[in-house]
């Protein structure tokens, strides 16, 4: 007769990446009161192990230590164990990498592995991976915590004393200086040139490697050439730089160059092997990129990635139910990146004769592989150049790359899949509503813009409860109260939905969720907003976030939500907590600008108001209004159709049109035009307020 399986409490949670640790012989718990009673109860350390399902050195750990029975025991004997999501606790995981940080002096990761005092949770023992059996120029880990365990018996009276100083420390460098300073354009401009010095002129990105795309930083670069009252020489070197990452990117490995969607970063500083977990966030935030710089170009290749990304979205990442997945995981058959590479003759063994050289010089499969002993994908050489090199039209090469792609990604789909995280984050959701939502706009794609209407129906039914947010949800359990981001970002996805079609409804729910955001996380008394609400549990540290990591500051999209909001209302505490947000963080920005994407963006919004187009009709009569609207890049407009049946709305919403006659209310701030009725001096007008000149390609801004 067979023992039962051992399980521990992580296996009611609803987190995969929790379930996967649920039959550790390791007695694993959430983060919850019942564990942390247990090791004040107790007298024991705390091990605090973070990490997300998509992690493959997560799963290292996991296999080498957290499976092993006698590293189990020791930890069950001496430790109390709790395990913890990042994604699902962001709260945590910004607390504890921070602390990391000034601990060891060196930055964070995951598998994050602090250990906490009992009595108070500050961290006295942080690291990230360590191996089981010393190696790596690394300790093994049950000699690590074999010596941690030593420290706290033998020094648990200074560590009060630790705490203080570590409490302090975290507060000063998580929470911005109280000193209102003015807002100025200084901080944009010096951001600009901070982007371009940090600019990789061979590769594009920023920095070496491992190398992030940044979307923000690539957002401020396209808004920095899109500003009209700016005449700066920066201008037209910010775009190349946006431009050229991006057509890096979209050739690189990083890239999926036959499912589309992007990894989550470059291992190498070409964008050729990537970390091969793909994440919701930085699709979400890379797709409306894609869809811009397309809009400013005219370049095909851009327009043709962000629809594959969309089509990802869809096809591989958006529940039946409509909320969108977390993750998709870097390893399969315990391999990171098996699912992806190649062997050459495996390929030209799918391909027809027509096809196979095509590919093999788009793809530059000659020579030695480059990812062990396989391909990865990338573009070696454009189409038409490979087509030229080959002695056939160009019309005629596109047509074989494109069946050859279509005729891998059959043969890959049939391989086992990395695992996906189905867990839906109201964040993460947030992000891919309002860049599915924005590039449907852009690029008239319907089919994108329902998609982002499908996951906005799913949150609100399944995460907003009697006037409260959540933050995640799998299977029908939703559970954890939503932070700022949640809310914030969620608004944000609104607004870019109700200028693809109005639904008086959606406007309502983003008003109960800026309202939950003035009441439960603002400081009343310097401005700016908390990471967490006032009724969260209390941890060791309640920060407000100004800094951009791998999605914006909740801050700094809360000010630009917030003005837009306050302008399409007319409602000015919306305006006021903006401005007071912008203004405490100031001195912060100031700092190190470029490091501030999304506060930058929304200090750009402060100092050049959005421009907001009301549209009032007859749906039949409007539409071409609408695409006057989106003709051109206009990242500073905000436009909504309100067909003239929906009544009851405040502020210039309220406006209304006569018959069949559409009518414009435009207004830049506070500052509107009289209303315009002709149909031509209003294009005239929406071109003249955005068209600008594309400069000739930079080699070398």
């Amino acid at each position: 007769m067979t023992e039962p399986e051992h399980t521990n409490r992580l296996i009611d949670e609803i987190s995969p990446y929790l379930l996967q640790h649920a039959h550790n012989p390791v007695d694993w718990q959430p983060w919850d009161q019942t564990a942390l009673a247990q090791a004040r109860r107790e007298d024991k350390p705390i091990f605090v192990s973070i990490g997300y399902s998509a992690c493959h050195w997560c799963h290292v750990m996991e296999h080498e230590s957290f499976e092993d029975d006698s590293v189990a025991r020791y930890l069950n004997t001496h430790y109390v164990n709790i395990k913890v999501d990042r994604e699902e606790r962001p709260d945590l995981d910004k607390i504890y990498q921070t602390a990391h940080q000034l601990l060891t002096q060196r930055a964070g990761g995951w598998p994050l592995s602090v250990v906490l005092n009992p009595a108070d949770h500050t961290p006295f023992f942080a690291g990230t991976y360590f191996p089981k059996q010393p190696r790596y120029g690394m300790p093994g880990f049950l000699d690590v915590m074999q010596r941690v365990l030593e420290y706290y018996r033998e020094h648990k009276d200074r560590l009060a004393d630790h705490a203080a100083a570590l409490k302090d420390a975290l507060q000063e460098i998580e929470t911005p200086a109280h000193s209102h300073s003015t807002v100025d354009a200084s901080a944009l401009s010096q951001a600009v040139r901070e982007l371009i010095r940090q600019y990789d002129r061979t590769h594009g990105g920023f920095g070496s490697a491992p190398k992030f795309p940044h979307p923000t930083n690539l957002e401020l670069c396209l808004r920095a050439w899109g500003r009209q009252d700016d005449s700066s020489p920066s201008q037209p070197r910010a775009l190349h730089v946006a431009r050229h990452t991006f057509e890096a990117m979209a050739h690189g490995g990083v890239y999926d160059q036959l499912g589309g969607g992007f990894c989550r970063y470059s291992v190498d500083e070409r964008w050729s092997i990537p970390h091969f977990e793909k994440m919701l966030y930085d699709n979400a935030q890379l797709l409306p990129l894609y869809a811009d710089v397309w809009c400013v170009t005219g370049d095909r290749l851009f327009r043709r990635v962000a629809e594959e990304t969309g089509a990802w979205v869809i096809r591989e990442m958006q529940s039946p139910t409509g909320g969108y997945y977390s993750t998709l995981d870097a390893d399969s058959e315990g391999k990171e990146g098996k699912f992806y590479a190649w062997h050459s003759d495996e390929i030209e063994a799918i391909l027809s004769d027509t096809e196979w050289p095509i590919v093999a010089a788009v793809y530059g499969l000659k020579g030695a592989p480059n990812f062990e002993g396989k391909w990865h994908l990338n573009v070696h050489q454009p189409v038409s150049s490979a087509a030229e090199r080959l002695g056939i039209p160009s019309s005629e090469a596109e047509t074989a790359l494109h069946s050859a792609r279509a005729k891998l990604y059959q043969v890959r789909s049939r391989r086992v899949w990395p695992t996906r995280d189905e867990k839906i984050l109201t964040s993460w959701n947030g992000l891919m509503i309002k860049g599915m939502g924005h590039a449907g706009r852009v690029m008239r794609r319907e089919d994108f813009t329902q998609s982002a209407s499908s996951a906005l129906e799913f949150l609100r039914d399944s995460v907003w409860r009697d006037g409260q947010l959540f933050a995640a949800t799998k299977d029908g359990k939703t559970h954890l109260n939503a932070y700022l981001d949640d809310h914030v970002y969620l608004i944000d996805g609104i607004l870019e939905l109700l200028q693809c079609r109005w639904k008086t409804a959606d406007l309502e729910f983003a008003i109960e969720l800026a309202e939950r955001v003035l009441n439960r996380f603002r400081d009343e008394e310097h401005g700016g907003f908390y990471f967490t609400s006032d009724d969260h549990e209390t941890l060791i540290l309640r920060h407000k976030p100004t800094t951009d990591d791998d999605t914006p500051s909740g801050n700094g999209i809360a000010a630009r939500v917030l003005l837009r909001l306050g302008h399409l209302l007319g409602e000015q505490r919306y305006l006021d907590a903006a401005r007071a947000t912008l203004e405490t963080m100031a001195a912060s920005i100031k700092r190190f600008p470029s490091a501030h994407g999304a506060l930058l963006i929304a200090q750009e919004e402060y100092l050049h108001p959005t421009q907001t187009v009301v549209l009032r009709g007859a749906v039949d009569s409007i539409e071409a209004w609408i695409d006057a609207t989106q003709a051109h890049y206009a990242p500073g407009r905000l436009s909504v159709a309100i067909p003239d049946e929906a009544v009851s709305l405040p502020g210039l919403l309220a406006a209304r049109s006569a018959g069949d006659d559409v009518i414009a209310y435009v207004c830049e701030g506070h500052r509107c035009r009289a209303p315009i009725n002709d149909f031509a001096e209003f294009r005239q007008h929406m071109d003249n307020t955005v068209t600008r000149e594309l400069p000739p390609q930079m080699e070398n801004p």
